[in-house]
């Protein structure tokens, strides 16, 4: 069969462009080197009959219309609103630190002067940066500046990345807020929720077109080869459009190295009861050797009286062996350096297009990779490919 495009990579940068170009007109190839579709917001019902978010939890929120109307074509919304506890020395608190926080933590009129000076200087519902506070003339501000960052940032940046204190990027620290409000949601878009029927099912609705093949279990390179700027599909050069979302290292055999990430291991525990936590995450920040629990019924909202699933979250460095996934980029200078060395490799190809978290070694979310595939897709129309 003959193709206009190849999209390698079955997650949303993939799947999003292979649809829009099929309803274009052209023949699109999926090749996906894994046995499902979806990437990383893969989901599946475990033995239990709980349906788990394989590769950690994915809630989906944003603020861009044009996105979350396309993704609703292919799926319906629960509507959940994420909220997230920390759990410090025992005692759960909303995390961003925000006035409910600062009522559970701090005795009872401490906290309200607290408060009182927070409204004062910075106003209600304003997101006021750590650094910010931590630099402040006022020392009461000064003190719970360093008990959030000591209680919430620190101990589980330091899980989270690998990284001792004095490591921790100052900007990192910065962009840390204390909340002067009273909402505990995480996130304020107006777009939230969850696929009703999971994201799994999202994304086979939206490659179910004439104009898509999919072909799981097919690594790149057993039909793929880059060579002298040429692209070869099955041996023979390919002129179409080919929209690259893996690893952008191991695309050219990690010729200049491998490109540095964190990776995560998942422990899922099942539970013969309703529900094991009060929130879907809580947050472990001064404690365990884990990041966080998720517990995914109450993002599903799936009912499943007696049982439930929860997925404790581990990270560590990335090795590169085999059935070890990268999931979060680990941006330096010298990091950044190497990727535009691999970026400038695929640039030799006309046809060959990075998107993605792997492909362009940065952190989206789900929303903002969504945006940026029907970005290039705008591009090819208009570049006629």
């Amino acid at each position: 069969m003959s193709y206009d495009a190849i999209m390698i990579g079955a997650g949303f940068a993939g799947a999003v462009c292979a649809r829009r170009l099929a309803e274009e007109g052209k023949q699109v190839l999926v090749l996906e080197v894994r046995d499902h579709i979806g990437g990383n917001a893969y989901d599946c019902h475990d033995n239990a009959g709980v349906l788990i978010h394989q590769y950690g939890p994915h809630i989906f929120h944003t603020a861009d219309k044009r996105v979350f109307d396309f993704l609703s074509r292919f799926t319906d919304w629960n509507g959940y609103h994420h909220e997230v506890v920390a759990n410090v020395h025992g005692q759960m608190i909303p995390v961003p630190f925000n006035l409910v926080s600062l009522h559970k933590v701090f005795p009872t009129a401490e906290a309200a002067a607290l408060e009182e000076k927070l409204l004062a200087r910075f106003g209600r519902d304003a997101k006021v940066p750590i650094l910010q506070l931590r630099e402040s003339d006022d020392a009461d501000l000064r003190r719970l500046a360093d008990y959030v960052y000591e209680n919430v940032f620190v101990t589980y940046t330091m899980k989270q990345w690998g990284l001792t204190p004095e490591e921790i990027d100052p900007n990192t620290t910065a962009r840390v807020p204390v909340f002067v409000g009273t909402d505990c949601g995480y996130f304020t878009d107006p777009y939230q929720g969850l696929p009703t029927d999971g994201y799994t099912a999202m994304f086979k609705r939206m490659l179910a077109h004439d104009g898509i093949t999919v072909e799981p279990n097919t690594p790149a390179q057993t039909r793929l080869r880059f060579a002298d700027g040429i692209t070869y599909l099955d041996g023979a050069p390919f002129g179409g459009t080919v929209i690259y979302t893996g690893a952008v290292d191991e695309l050219f055999d990690c010729r200049f190295g491998r490109l540095p990430y964190r990776a995560l291991d998942f422990l899922f525990e099942t539970h013969a009861q309703d529900f094991c936590q009060t929130h879907g995450t809580v947050n472990y920040t001064v404690s365990e050797a884990y990041t966080r629990i998720t517990e995914f019924k109450h993002m599903t909202l799936q009912s499943l009286p007696g049982k439930t699933t929860t997925c404790k979250e581990f990270s560590r460095a990335y090795t590169g062996e085999g059935g070890d996934i990268p999931y979060y980029a680990i941006i330096s200078d010298e990091n950044n350096a190497l990727y535009e060395r691999y970026r400038a490799l695929a640039g030799a190809f006309a046809n060959l297009h990075l998107l993605g978290r792997l492909a362009e070694y940065k952190y989206y979310n789900m929303d903002a990779i969504v945006a940026c595939a029907l970005a290039l897709c705008d591009t090819l129309r208009e570049e006629g490919r």
